[in-house]
């Protein structure tokens, strides 16, 4: 009779299996701390030690309990969402003992403002951006804005103040003739609140057939297209940067 015989490769594989667990059993008893399980899947005790660790951060509700005038002037500006140690840093000694530390007042010229209104294209559209060697290049930005209520001492007329990359494109474009009113209809509380009041876009084809449609009343000549069937189905500005239309 032939014995039946285990094939190596199940001997290997459990020998391989037998040192996992082993290497398991030892790193368990040897590493991981005693506590941990016990209040979930992670170490009870670490919850001691970041409570016994020394605080930097004391809340905006402690600053304004002595700096109430500027909590005021914060609580209903642009800036109502920041807490105070964003641009002042941690404050939670000084709030303790205010002689025994004194906060971060920035007063340079782009110290702290830069991090948040630098001009960046992927920040949202309205939101208050500059380029710094072009906006009072040699006045600081306090000395214009007050950081508790940042609202400008003058709101730009200009499209341009908010829509600079925009306004940039637009100026070298067959449209840069044209004011932004032309296209958008903009309520005159949008320069005020520009996200509570948003300008409206074009949404059909035919607008900008009042002056590229054949036949179209224009008193001077411009690109034209038979609307009907030019595109087609396709609304203009899905072929047609209208900033920049020749693109």
């Amino acid at each position: 009779m032939r014995l039946w015989k285990i094939p190596d490769q199940v001997i290997r594989l459990g020998i391989l299996l037998i040192i996992a667990v082993a290497v398991l059993v030892v790193v368990r008893i040897k590493f991981v701390p005693e506590s941990f399980g016990e209040l979930g899947h992670y170490r009870a005790d670490a919850v001691t030690v970041v409570a016994s660790q020394k605080a930097g951060y004391g809340g905006w509700q402690i600053c304004v309990e002595c700096h109430d005038a500027e909590g005021e002037a914060k609580r209903t500006s642009y800036h109502r969402t920041l807490s105070c140690e964003v641009c002042h840093g941690p404050s939670a000694e000084h709030a303790n003992d205010y002689e025994a530390q004194t906060p971060v007042i920035p007063r340079a010229r782009g110290e702290v403002c830069l991090y948040c209104h630098a001009y960046l294209p992927s920040r949202p559209t309205g939101f208050p951006q500059i380029i710094e060697r072009l906006h009072n290049p040699l006045k600081p930005c306090i000395g214009c804005h007050d950081p508790h209520d940042p609202t400008p001492p003058e709101i730009p007329e200009a499209c341009s103040g908010c829509h600079a990359q925009i306004a940039r494109t637009k100026a070298v474009s067959h449209h840069g003739s044209l004011a932004c009113e032309t296209c958008h209809e903009v309520a005159p509380e949008h320069r005020e609140s520009p996200r509570a009041f948003v300008p409206k876009k074009p949404t059909a084809r035919e607008f900008c057939g009042q002056c590229h449609a054949r036949g179209a009343d224009s008193p001077i000549e411009i690109p034209r297209v038979e609307l009907s069937s030019h595109g087609e189905r396709y609304l203009c500005w899905q072929c047609h940067y209208p900033h920049f239309p020749e693109s």
